[in-house]
């Protein structure tokens, strides 16, 4: 892994970044950390000898926006786009569908849009200095993005405001939505059954999702599931984080690649980094693992038999950064 230092300015990462091309550095295999004592300077790669790129001048516009975006995950996103841009498909910022491009425009100004994008109509209004109840309250008033529209009722989060540990799913289901409670559906089941086997209570955990409500499509007479885009990610994260910093847990585990993407970085794959433990600016700790409804997805018994496993040996892990003396899993 390269770490690559910048001082948080445009200037600075785009220096940065063209060093990273010409050494042909991948998007997963760098880490931006942001110093603003560092100086800009020494990132400015040596001239000749290297191949030179040319990206849309389109890119470069959208990038300087983005990077005026609080988001830490910015500078990863904006990189994943431009080495794509060189290396893959110089007409990527058209493909309105694309993860990467939908993360880049999730971070662009209101007034800005990328072709096939509606941003996010209106900023949610965070009351401040509210408790969980009085956030819960006023997100019932929410309408930064259009789910609100087809929705049954906003869905936030549950649990004690002193929870150590915070569970972040993607989205309400089905049931979450009727109910109006976080994974108390089929999905919630699962959850119920691995913190059981554990032995950690439900109700000591806060649990949530980084998106507040259902995306579905009719299918006959049944709703389903949907993908929420990055736009509507970042239209109901300010909630997220105003959850975070009322709990202030010790460790956040994110359930599956939707919410593991938001928090701890757009590169981040389930599949090859579930259950490692990363610093995080809402906690000490940060992982990610299998989303329960994983289990239920599963082809066939010793599939579903698997994820469970990894689910619930890294639940464990988690349980253990609070609880002296749990003994470690076996996954």
């Amino acid at each position: 892994m390269v770490e690559v230092t910048i001082t948080g300015a445009f200037v600075s990462w785009q220096l940065a970044a063209r060093d990273l091309l010409r050494r042909g550095v991948t998007p997963d295999d760098v880490r931006f950390i942001e110093d603003p004592s560092a100086n800009a300077l020494h990132a400015e790669p040596a001239t000749g000898g290297g191949p030179s790129f040319v990206v849309p001048r389109r890119f470069v516009e959208l990038a300087k926006a983005a990077a005026a975006h609080p988001s830490p995950s910015r500078w990863a996103t904006m990189y994943r786009v431009l080495w794509r841009l060189v290396r893959e498909d110089r007409r990527l910022l058209e493909l309105a569908d694309d993860p990467d491009v939908q993360a880049l425009a999730a971070l662009q100004p209101s007034q800005t849009a990328l072709p096939g994008f509606e941003l996010e109509l209106t900023a949610p209004i965070i009351p401040a200095a509210a408790d969980l109840d009085g956030l819960a309250s006023a997100a019932v008033a929410c309408t930064a993005c259009e789910l609100y529209k087809t929705a049954t009722q906003v869905v936030f989060g549950r649990g004690p405001a002193a929870a150590q540990i915070v569970l972040v799913g993607e989205q309400p289901g089905d049931q979450e939505d009727l109910q109006g409670a976080p994974f108390v559906g089929p999905a919630g089941e699962v959850l119920d059954r691995a913190l059981a086997e554990i032995g950690l209570d439900r109700r000591s955990v806060y649990i949530t999702n980084i998106v507040k409500h259902f995306k579905w499509e009719p299918r006959g007479k049944r709703r389903i599931h949907q993908t929420p885009r990055a736009n509507e990610i970042q239209a109901c994260r300010p909630w997220l984080e105003a959850e975070l910093t009322v709990v202030k847990p010790r460790v956040i585990v994110c359930l599956g690649s939707t919410a593991a993407q938001a928090l701890i970085g757009p590169q981040f794959r389930i599949t090859r980094s579930r259950g490692q433990f990363y610093p995080s600016r809402w906690a000490p700790w940060i992982m990610a693992t299998y989303h329960p409804s994983a289990v239920l997805r599963a082809e066939d018994p010793a599939g579903a038999d698997a994820v469970y496993r990894w689910l619930a040996d890294d639940l464990k892990e988690a349980a253990r950064r609070i609880i002296p003396g749990t003994p470690p899993s076996n996954g």
